[in-house]
């Protein structure tokens, strides 16, 4: 206890006289328990300080001082209350006296998530826990000048930031394109009209700097975004080996996320799903090749094969999405359907049978067409791969709204989920 009656904080430089080594002892696992502990409750994983206490390996002190710790940095709320939010279940305390529950600060730091897509762009404020806490009016109008969008979608975020009053960790942007590492060049941004190797890592950081907003800056691919996202907050939790797949505005992307990490492979290219090629004799793709999944699954190819010519007044996706929904029974609507789960099912056979995940989870245009006849989908899968025959491959939809700017919110807030003392100190 302190000269308060209160657990002592991870944090002290001075530790009490008699306790001695064993108070030092208790502090240093504290510190080193902080990163831990705040991904745990950011991910949902540690409701109570009971469960906490046990995921950590530690003693009820030391857990104790390190979610005062978390709560004393703005991150968390510790509440004893016995019926407080949280309901009567995990308390895992002494018995008959209910677990502290614990949960993000929903008054808490935000990150600043970006995205840009073929469609538009959009800015968003996100806290711990992945949620939502304010998003700007998304913009339709995507130039060729990648510092031009990245500036007006930095100065959106930062009027965000402005109204809300809060600390800001950091900021990330999700963009359609493969990000080549270590530089951060958006190798192939196919579906917007950017140069291709254009530095989209370096031109956010200074948009960013230039807006006065504190932290680190960074940027990936918008599914392996959507991956991270789900993985941690959605349909992916708890898979040991997750493949997502989706079709945003244009195009097909997938991600791969091992035992909680993005496969990125050896410079941030990997998982380039878009480009297998499911028909030879197919549409012509933008990477000079045919039958990609990217134009054979995505939303332009749906409306094209349902006889529809697409309009400007809203994206995409949107009059995808609307189509499917609104004429579903609709015979060229329906053959269109048909044909486009075919296709997505032949990709993700083939990844089935090289990756072996655990789980799959499909997102746009896709979560739609699985929505739409889920039967069809998984049967394609089974029939094709090796892996389905032997005994099924789970096939969900993505649940998180917004999957990628939450993804583009966890780049930020990795630094602090790693070293919450270092990063806020």
């Amino acid at each position: 206890m302190n000269g308060n009656g209160a657990p002592p904080r991870v944090g002290d430089v001075t530790t009490p006289s008699a306790s001695g080594t064993a108070a030092r002892t208790r502090l240093e696992r504290g510190r080193g328990a902080l990163g831990p502990a705040l991904e745990l409750v950011h991910t949902g994983r540690a409701p109570t300080r009971a469960v906490l206490t046990a995921e950590l390996g530690v003693t009820r002190a030391t857990a104790g001082a390190v979610a005062a710790e978390l709560e004393a940095l703005g991150l968390i709320r510790v509440d004893s209350r016995p019926g407080g939010p949280g309901g009567a279940g995990g308390t895992g305390g002494a018995q008959g006296r209910p677990s502290h529950r614990l949960s993000v600060a929903e008054d808490g730091p935000v990150a600043l998530a970006a995205q840009v897509h073929s469609d538009g762009f959009r800015a968003a404020l996100v806290g711990l826990g992945g949620r939502i806490v304010a998003t700007a009016p998304g913009k339709v109008t995507v130039s060729a000048d990648p510092a031009q969008v990245l500036g007006a979608v930095v100065e959106a975020g930062a009027e965000l930031l402005a109204r809300s009053g809060r600390r800001c960790v950091g900021a990330g942007l999700a963009v359609p394109s493969a990000v080549a590492e270590p530089d951060g060049t958006a190798l192939n941004p196919l579906h917007l009209a950017w140069p291709a190797g254009s530095p989209v890592r370096a031109i956010f950081a200074e948009c960013v700097k230039a807006a006065g907003i504190d932290g680190p800056a960074l940027t990936g691919n918008d599914v392996n975004l959507a991956a991270l996202a789900e993985h941690r907050h959605g349909a992916g939790r708890s898979a040991q080996h997750l493949l997502c797949v989706a079709t945003g505005h244009r195009g097909v992307g997938g991600a791969l996320v091992l035992d909680g990490r993005l496969h990125s492979g050896s410079s941030g290219l990997a998982l380039e799903v878009g480009h297998l090629t499911v028909n030879p004799e197919g549409r012509a793709c933008h990477c000079g090749s045919r039958g990609c999944l990217d134009v054979e699954a995505d939303p332009l190819a749906f409306l094209t094969a349902a006889g529809r010519s697409p309009g400007p007044e809203v994206s995409l996706l949107q009059q995808a999405r609307d189509l499917l929904r609104d004429e579903p029974t609709e015979p060229a609507v329906r053959a269109a359907t048909e044909e486009l789960i075919d296709r997505l099912g032949l990709g993700l056979a083939g990844l089935v049978n090289i990756l072996n995940p655990d789980r799959i989870i499909l997102g746009g245009l896709h979560r739609e067409l699985l929505h739409a006849d889920p039967d069809r989908l998984r049967a394609v899968v089974a029939d094709r791969s090796l892996w389905g025959r032997s005994g099924g491959v789970p096939i969900l939809p993505c649940t998180l709204d917004h999957n990628s700017l939450v993804g583009a919110a966890e780049l930020a807030w990795q630094p602090v989920l790693d070293d919450p003392l270092g990063a806020l100190a």
